[in-house]
């Protein structure tokens, strides 16, 4: 049996949950491909009182039809009739809990958002079961499982009906930090360096499925092609499924994930609403649904908590897959192999080794020392207006502090030490001054660089305050 990694605070919540003393109604959610199914399979080593599984894109007919035969299998009975609505499903699986005389009662939905297709009135029916038969008892564990985060949050953990207040667990499932992508590969015989993982992390996350179809007698490259670019690779048609099997009318979602791809930075919210004309409530719940499942992430700018909030595509897959997928024509199936060391992949792994860096900002700040302290991370960008002589400057993250010191950090993907130049030093002195004059900031402003290898000691390197390396990236947090 494959070994679970990290999922320690899920593992506990689990536990807490199968011990206790009451029915428990656990929603646990996270992006396709996260490990969600595997934790509850490992979790309760596949021993339930009734498992289901939704069908991807199956009408109600097909989804009560799978359900009878579910049913069928765990209560031995194979006399059941056909079941013609919810209604009447959820009524067999209450007779059948009944029966049984286990004290826990595990039930298990997994993929709960596919069996809402439309017109079932399979929520409502959830709504009835749980409120005129569950929560009379006090031995149902019940586990709802789903890719859609959206579908999740909007009709469960904000369901206003006979849900309302029933969750007693809400567990959202990440992928993983480096740490765990580290244990993953040593545990499956890989013997990759710190650096070769941030390569590998750059393309695939820290997504558990896609590290497990990596093969540890291939190098990063080889896997590369193999799973990507070779005709039949198991992602090689991965963008599409990833996207459709999430979202309705997924076409949208592409569409925003795809102008955010052409600037690293990000986009305002205006900056959307005009290049892609979506607007209004639907295009907040768009954006709302894709941060949800990790496809994209928000940053305040510096100074300013909600106007002016940029947009960024975060999903490394679909980064790799715009940059270097979507239009590439060549049919090279080692396309990967042969490109790798381009000068223009070195610029693109610069600014995902960002984007891992903002990923990982737990891990910043205890390599800082400042886990204990109060701190307020953002963006800040300087767009100069028509009559103004100064330049436009722009940085990645800022860190404000309690306690009054603000980190201007650097982050910059090198396999060998970085080495900071006389022209570097003083682009970075010139825009720490335009940041002070531009904010008008009286905090202490301190340099903080974060590389894989670290910074060459010299004489342009003493303005440096602090500096972090792949070890603190990769380091294994307390609380984790």
């Amino acid at each position: 049996m494959e070994k679970l990694i990290g999922r320690k605070q899920e593992y506990e919540e689990l536990t807490w949950a199968l011990n206790s003393q009451r029915s428990e109604l656990i929603i646990l959610y996270g992006r396709r491909r996260v490990g969600k199914t595997f934790l509850v399979r490992r979790f309760f080593n596949d021993r339930y009182t009734f498992h289901y599984v939704g069908a991807h894109k199956q009408k109600k007919n097909v989804q009560l039809q799978n359900f009878r035969e579910a049913l069928s299998r765990y209560s031995g009975d194979q006399e059941i009739p056909a079941l013609t609505n919810w209604h009447d499903a959820f009524k067999r699986l209450a007779d059948y809990l009944e029966r049984c005389d286990e004290s826990r009662k595990v039930v298990f939905f997994d993929e709960m958002p596919w069996m809402d297709t439309k017109g079932s009135e399979f929520v409502d029916e959830l709504e009835y079961f749980w409120a005129n038969w569950v929560q009379n008892r006090d031995d149902i564990v019940f586990i709802a499982c789903g890719s859609a985060t959206s579908w999740m949050k909007e009709k469960l953990e904000e369901n206003q009906g006979g849900l309302h207040n029933r969750i007693t667990h809400r567990i959202y499932l990440r992928p993983f930090y480096l740490n765990e992508c580290k244990t993953y590969l040593e545990e499956h015989g890989f013997e990759w360096s710190n650096y070769q993982i941030l390569q590998c992390y750059m393309i695939f996350g820290g997504v558990p499925y896609y590290l497990s179809l990596l093969r540890p007698y291939l190098s990063l490259p080889e896997n590369v092609d193999a799973l990507i670019f070779k005709r039949g690779g198991d992602l090689c048609d991965e963008f599409k499924e990833l996207y459709n099997a999430l979202f309705s009318k997924a076409d949208r979602y592409v569409a925003i994930v795809k102008l955010l791809a052409t600037k690293r930075e990000g986009f305002t919210r205006s900056d959307i609403e005009q290049k892609t004309g979506f607007s209004g409530g639907g295009l907040t719940k768009m954006l709302d649904n894709l941060e949800r499942c990790d496809f994209t992430v928000s940053y305040a700018q510096f100074g300013n908590k909600t106007k002016q909030t940029l947009y960024r595509l975060a999903d490394f897959y679909t980064l790799f897959y715009f940059r270097y997928v979507e239009n590439n024509r060549s049919r090279d199936e080692q396309y990967w192999q042969h490109h790798h060391t381009d000068r223009s992949t070195e610029s693109w792994e610069g600014f995902t080794f960002e984007e891992i860096c903002l990923r990982h900002l737990p891990h910043i700040k205890f390599g800082l020392g400042i886990s204990g302290i109060a701190t307020e991370s953002s963006s800040w960008r300087f767009t100069p207006s028509k009559d103004d002589p100064r330049h436009g400057a722009q940085i990645d993250l800022v860190i404000k502090r309690a306690d009054k010191i603000i980190h201007l950090v650097e982050m910059k993907f090198s396999e060998t030490s970085y080495t900071i130049t006389k022209d570097y030093e003083e682009r970075l002195q010139q825009r720490k001054e335009l940041f002070i004059s531009v904010t008008g900031i009286t905090h202490g402003i301190v340099h903080t660089f974060i590389t894989p290898s670290g910074i060459t000691r010299g004489v342009h390197s003493a303005f440096i305050h602090s500096q972090l390396t792949a070890n603190e990236l990769f380091a294994n947090l307390p609380s984790m």
